[in-house]
């Protein structure tokens, strides 16, 4: 073990992403194992490796980590990302928890039918301009600082940059009635992590293709 952290997941975004997101903004390099076939799953599973039989899996400090808020619970804390207290880590958590369901409707976009992908890119943009971002274009105009908790870069800061960025691409004029939003993605796309992360030939993974669905209903579906 060279002592990165180890992610095992498919060749795609996934639930990985976020981690992968959270990992590059803290400034830790990772390794990546990616399953391609369902008998590396399975194998897994046999050698007692995946607690609740799912994926992601992250190898970190000696432990071998499942369940995605888990895992970046620990890895905010452990890089000084989680806020000052508990009230801040609270914000944290209800800003996170809120951007996870907003990524929920995107992570599951490519598996729609269809028939019904019109339709649930409208859901989409629908929830993030109306319910979702209007709460933090409200939180960066009440307090006019440049990071949403304690003005300090944060867990829910690069989880609201990879959600905007994530919706324009299939929305991209999303963030058209959101300033306070196009000022905060400008500040953190030039953040040098994550501009780093936004660059050409980082871990940064594209957008789910046929491809990438296919070989998720191959080793996970049975």
């Amino acid at each position: 073990m060279s002592g990165k952290p180890r992610l095992t997941y498919c060749n795609g975004r996934g639930r990985m992403e976020t981690i992968r997101w959270l990992l590059a903004a803290a400034g830790v390099e990772f390794e990546e194992v990616f399953l391609e076939t369902r008998e590396q799953y399975e194998k897994l599973i046999k050698d007692g490796v995946l607690m609740f039989q799912q994926v992601p899996l992250v190898e970190i400090d000696g432990m071998k980590m499942v369940q995605t808020r888990a895992i970046l619970s620990y890895i905010a804390g452990k890089y000084n990302l989680y806020g000052k207290d508990l009230k801040e880590r609270a914000l944290i958590d209800m800003y996170v928890e809120g951007i996870t369901d907003l990524m929920q409707m995107i992570l599951m976009f490519p598996f729609s039918p269809p028939e019904a992908k019109e339709k649930n890119l409208h859901s989409i943009e629908e929830r993030a301009t109306n319910r979702y971002f209007p709460v933090f274009e409200k939180v960066l105009k009440q307090h006019g600082q440049d990071f949403l908790v304690g003005n300090k870069f944060s867990w829910a800061d690069v989880q609201l940059i990879e959600a905007i960025l994530t919706v324009e691409e299939k929305v991209p004029a999303v963030l058209s009635g959101f300033p306070q939003l196009q000022a905060f993605k400008i500040r953190m796309s030039n953040m040098p992590t994550i501009k780093k992360f936004l660059q050409p030939g980082s871990p940064r993974k594209p957008p789910a293709d046929e491809s990438y669905v296919e070989t998720v209903l191959k080793i996970f579906k049975k």
